[in-house]
């Protein structure tokens, strides 16, 4: 379920965000469900706790059951004094002979043993608190590793703040960051660490609904936490961030429970193949301890679109992201994006569209508003040629040129 690519500083190559348009909470019986709303898997955060440390509801649950011990041996001890010494009759109840057999490969419990040690647990530390995110290594030499994540994993870190990765034998690293991409949600670290293994990268564009998922990280700092589900959706058009970094995702939407601390880890199909990053979920307002949890509505960047973006960082140190060269009318409340100007000089401006049209459609697939036509245009790469369709119902062609992030 591991692979060290033939070529370790290559990864294999592709074949060629958060709100979520009209979704609607379902009434039921008097009173309506809240209206969800769509946030990152944050990097849980801890005051005075370390990843891997049992957390406060952990460690109320531990206590509660001591106690609980403590009263009914309390109660067993009075009744034996209040009955008698008689004793108990003899009872011999069947042993169970144990089952050590390894699990299939195609199983849940084999899939997490072959993925588990290419996932790391993320904590980044200041004197303002610290945070602990997910990540898996995606590329390994002699002497160095590089580990992809989520850019709100590590966004801030710098300055007199540390990351430390762990790894599954509870080992550690001091990583550094290579690059990040926030209109992605990526980010790469470095450790000093070298001849690990590698997560097998599948190909994201043939996962269909109702495939199997398995979601791997530290959900609350529970590092090599497993939960499975399906794929729910395909191209799920999700937006997360505030005003100066926002990242546009056309997602895979999964019931794998992800949870605070799952950011940044791998969501892998049925052969221990990585099908995405999981990063945000979606959530009805609730929360514990200010921070909200699984709903069984949890969202992955496809592993396609990450390979690429991760590829450019490590080389780089940027990445890239295709535009059309237009500017939209995001206000606009009609049905699709609304051109308010095309760029000078940009793909847009050698061809017949101009400001005024409202695209509707891409490449055939309806869009609603100017936030998922960029989301579904993010998802497309520098050089490919898409058709816009227009509200008259005309088609146009557009090459899709490249920005640096």
């Amino acid at each position: 379920m591991t692979q060290t690519p033939e070529d370790p500083h290559d990864l294999p190559e592709t074949p060629s965000s958060v709100d979520l348009p009209n979704l609607q909470a379902t009434q039921v019986a008097v009173a309506p469900l809240p209206t969800p709303t769509f946030v990152y898997s944050p990097p849980v955060t801890f005051a005075e706790q370390s990843a891997g440390t049992a957390s406060p509801a952990v460690k109320k649950a531990i206590i509660a059951g001591v106690i609980s011990g403590l009263l009914a041996g309390m109660i067993g001890f009075m009744s034996a004094s209040m009955i008698g010494n008689t004793p108990a009759p003899s009872i011999s109840l069947p042993a169970s002979s144990g089952d050590t057999s390894p699990r299939a490969d195609d199983s849940i419990a084999g899939i997490a043993q072959a993925v588990l040690p290419v996932v790391v647990s993320i904590d980044v530390s200041s004197s303002q608190g610290s945070g602990t995110g997910s990540g898996f290594i995606i590329r390994s030499t002699a002497n160095e590793s590089f580990v992809l994540t989520n850019n709100h994993v590590v966004d801030g870190a710098g300055g007199s703040q540390d990351i430390t990765v762990t790894f599954q034998d509870q080992t550690q690293e001091t990583a550094t960051i290579v690059g990040t991409d926030a209109s992605y949600d990526l980010a790469v670290l470095r450790i000093d660490r070298g001849n690990l293994p590698v997560a097998a990268l599948g190909d994201s564009d043939d996962v269909v609904v109702g495939d199997a998922t398995i979601a791997i990280g530290s959900p609350l700092g529970l590092t090599g936490t497993v939960t499975s589900g399906i794929v729910s959706a395909l191209n799920r058009p999700v937006t997360a961030g505030d005003a100066t970094d926002v990242s546009f995702i056309s997602a895979i939407q999964t019931d794998a429970a992800i949870n605070p601390g799952n950011s940044g880890g791998p969501l892998v199909n049925s052969r221990g193949e990585v099908i995405g990053i999981n990063s945000a979920i979606a959530t009805t307002g609730s929360s514990v301890s200010g921070q909200s949890g699984s709903i069984g509505l949890g969202f992955a960047i496809p592993i396609n679109q990450a390979r690429r973006v991760a590829t450019e960082l490590i080389e780089t140190g940027s990445s890239s992201y295709p535009v059309i060269g237009v500017q939209l009318d995001m206000s606009y409340e009609g049905q699709g994006a609304l051109v308010q100007s095309v760029v000078e000089g940009g793909p847009a401006s050698e061809t017949e569209l101009a400001a005024g049209d409202v695209i509707t459609a891409i490449d055939g697939v309806k869009v609603s508003d100017g936030t998922e036509l960029v989301v579904r245009i993010r998802a497309k790469n520098p050089g490919d040629v898409v058709e816009l369709t227009l509200e008259d119902g005309s088609v146009i062609e557009v090459t899709l040129g490249s920005d640096q992030n």
